[in-house]
């Protein structure tokens, strides 16, 4: 176990040096190809900002587990290869002005989903049971159907996550950070390396993209981690902890891309508004900061219920269901009255399109 830990802290550290490395020259490259985003009403940069850190996060991730993950693990890593590399591309390509806004919607997080389902990458809520006996549906369906659903719903999660800076690597890196812990816990080795590998890349990256950001993730880099986080959470197993409670834990982990999905969801369809086709300042940050919080007070904020939801995760492993119904309880009393609270408070609302 020891000697895994330290391949692992190798593994992170190998990555956030490559990603701190790696993000400058993805910022040149970034103002030489014009993949920039400009300043607008929406927005709260003031300058141009480059777009490519995705690039940086993907190229320090792919080198530091192609480094620190053995030839015969590297069978299972060619689907998360295949589709990481999809959701970047697409991703690039959309910043680019290059492609439909609902492509990477409609088409390329579905197909990711897919790759990743097709090379065995799904829950096992399901899998042993049969659905429905008397027409022998096998439980296995229903996971994958579980499966495409997490993979997509978090995937977009995330792509609507990078709206401040620091916002969506900080909580990508919090969420590898509790992926690796549970993975190590289950000798998980796989898994650990790809958390490791994925909390170094964010935190190199995080390094020039905390405010004031000098580089964005990128459409292309958001689906990156978000596609990551998916398959980290759902590749977790918990052999000590009974099915009823495990299938909480990643819920829990990604509590935050989770509820500032729903939030905005909620606000804006009550405002007749396309929820992914609308963007605005909307977002749980936003309204921290509407509310008196400073951008990064309101990003800190965040980062600590990132970091509460993986110590409730951790509490639900430790002592399964004599907690879980108290920590499932709480945390959906408080996260629809957080969710009230934020819609009812004030904050700049985008108007319906006519």
């Amino acid at each position: 176990m020891t000697k895994i830990l330290m391949t692992d802290l190798l593994a992170c550290t190998a990555a956030f040096l490559a990603a701190a490395t790696f993000t400058p020259a993805a910022r040149d490259l970034a103002f030489r190809f014009g993949l920039v985003d400009t300043p607008g009403p929406r927005k709260l940069h003031a300058t141009p900002m480059p777009v490519l850190g995705g690039l940086a996060v993907y190229l320090a991730a792919v080198f530091s587990i192609s480094v620190f993950v053995t030839d015969d693990e590297w069978s299972q890593m060619l689907g998360i290869f295949v589709a990481s590399t999809l959701a970047l591309v697409v991703g690039m390509l959309d910043d680019r002005g290059m492609l439909h806004h609902q492509v990477k919607l409609m088409l390329a997080m579905p197909f990711a989903a897919v790759i990743l389902i097709a090379t065995d990458m799904h829950s096992e809520i399901f899998h042993p049971v049969t659905v429905l006996p008397v027409l022998g549906w096998p439980g296995a369906w229903l996971d994958f159907a579980v499966s495409f659903v997490w993979f997509v719903g978090i995937i977009a999660a995330f792509s609507i996550l990078d709206h401040m800076d620091g916002l969506c690597a900080g909580i990508a890196a919090i969420v590898a950070a509790f992926s690796f812990s549970f993975a190590a816990a289950a000798g998980q080795v796989l898994v650990g390396t790809m958390a490791a590998a994925t909390l170094g890349a964010s935190l190199g990256f995080l390094w020039w993209n905390a405010a004031p950001a000098r580089i964005f993730l990128g459409d292309g880099g958001a689906m990156l981690l978000g596609l990551i986080a998916a398959t980290l959470s759902i590749k977790l197993r918990f052999p000590d902890t009974a099915p009823s409670v495990s299938w909480m834990v990643p819920i829990l982990v990604l509590l935050v891309p989770i509820f500032d999905t729903t939030l905005v969801t909620v606000s804006r369809l009550r405002r007749g508004l396309v929820p992914f086709a609308s963007p605005g300042k909307d977002h749980t940050a936003h309204r921290l900061v509407a509310l008196g919080l400073s951008h990064r007070q309101a990003v800190s904020v965040l980062y600590i219920c990132g970091i509460l939801g993986g110590l409730l995760a951790w509490l639900l492993v430790l002592f399964g269901p004599p907690v879980s119904g108290l920590v499932v309880g709480a945390v959906g009393f408080c996260s629809v009255g957080a969710l009230i609270w934020l819609e009812l408070a004030p904050f700049e609302r985008q108007e319906p399109t006519s």
